[in-house]
């Protein structure tokens, strides 16, 4: 086999700040920021027709063959692990279909600073290993996209895998920084890649959709702690979609009270107003925690519950981060008390919550 040209891109992790769950809901506003964690995705051409995936997180390779147009595990030993590079993969091919432009043979090499020994973070892995692959793909066959296009890309992907995914986690690893974010609906989007093709969907408008970049908190630092038990966003969402929760008065309280908090946050980052953020990052711990004592989700773990505990004791505001149940939570606290933050991290470690050194992702930028 011989090699190719060889493309390395990388995309950040996330963590929501605010409007979790409710997001979910097609045009209910939430706010994340990127983290500066990557997951690199390294694409090199070859003439081989397999793509062949290397990951730090498998312990081999995975070879996948084309079959009509898919991607198909070679190996007889099970399924293959990699399932978001894959549809990632598949997808760029059905653009490029489209645009009658070859796929070469490839190997990708993964490598993520979002797990720790395996386990995850929460910081969004799946979708930064997706935005990462089609940047590295679409760059490698000199496809010039915008980020609004990738991002697109990244969704067709993910919902093909699970549509009840919001794709918040896609559009922070895109656009980097603090971004103010509504879900389309995903629903429409399988729909009409289906049946007008992938180029029709990154031109035609996505009812739901909405992507701004926030400016940043002006004297908050972001604390960002660890509970060591990975979650999965997946089963916690589903857990409240096999419930007869969605529909209720309950569930329609939720997310017009998630996207008030979330449109007050929203005004107090633009505002440069930290105390009136607070008070919405507040709210939005509150609203959990009743989603949580009502649906019996298990989104407050001990661990979390003294995160925010020790946050609010020393003036600040913290809630967990996603879905909760275990992973990340976070907390805005004031950025000069250095002696309140130092506590905070000293109560947090002795609650078995890990601190991480993490800030904020650069804003992404245009090809």
């Amino acid at each position: 086999m011989t090699s190719g040209p060889t493309v390395v891109r990388s995309a950040p992790g996330k963590l929501f700040v605010a409007g979790e769950y409710a997001v979910v809901e097609p045009g209910t506003p939430a706010v994340l920021v990127a983290v500066d964690r990557e997951i690199t995705v390294t694409a090199t051409a070859s003439d081989a027709a397999d793509v062949v995936i290397h990951s730090d997180l498998v312990p081999r390779a995975e070879t996948w063959r084309w079959v009509d147009g898919r991607l198909r595990y070679a190996e007889t030993d099970g399924p293959g692990t990699l399932g978001h590079v894959v549809s990632a993969v598949e997808t760029v091919r059905r653009l490029l279909d489209e645009r009658g432009l070859p796929l070469p043979g490839l190997t990708l090499t993964i490598s993520s600073g979002l797990h720790d020994n395996g386990r995850k973070y929460g910081l969004g892995s799946s979708g930064a290993v997706t935005v990462a692959t089609i940047d590295a793909l679409t760059s490698l066959c000199g496809l010039d996209l915008s980020l609004d296009a990738r991002y697109r890309l990244a969704v067709i992907s993910s919902a093909g895998i699970d549509p009840k995914g919001s794709g918040g986690d896609l559009a922070a690893s895109t656009w980097g920084g603090w971004i103010a974010y509504q879900a389309p609906d995903r629903a429409f989007v399988l729909d009409l890649a289906r049946r007008h093709g992938v180029e029709e969907a990154l031109r035609t408008p996505w009812p739901g959709l909405s992507v701004r970049r926030l400016p940043a908190p002006r004297g908050l630092t972001l604390e960002v702690g660890w509970t060591g038990n990975p979650a999965s966003t997946t089963s916690l969402v589903s857990g409240l979609h096999r419930r007869t929760w969605r529909g209720t008065a309950s569930h329609r309280a939720f997310v017009e009270t998630s996207t008030d908090l979330v449109r007050g946050a929203i005004a107090a980052l633009d505002a440069g107003d930290d105390p009136g953020l607070l008070r919405q990052i507040l709210r939005a711990r509150q609203e959990l925690a009743r989603l949580d004592d009502e649906v019996g989700l298990g989104i407050f773990t001990p661990e979390l519950t003294a995160l925010c505990a020790a946050a609010e004791a020393v003036g600040g505001a913290a809630k967990p981060s996603g879905a909760g149940g275990g992973d990340c939570g976070i907390a805005l606290l004031d950025a000069g008390a250095t002696h309140d933050i130092s506590q905070v991290r000293q109560r947090w470690a002795a609650a078995g919550v890990l601190p991480l050194p993490l800030r904020p992702a650069p804003e992404g930028i245009e090809e």
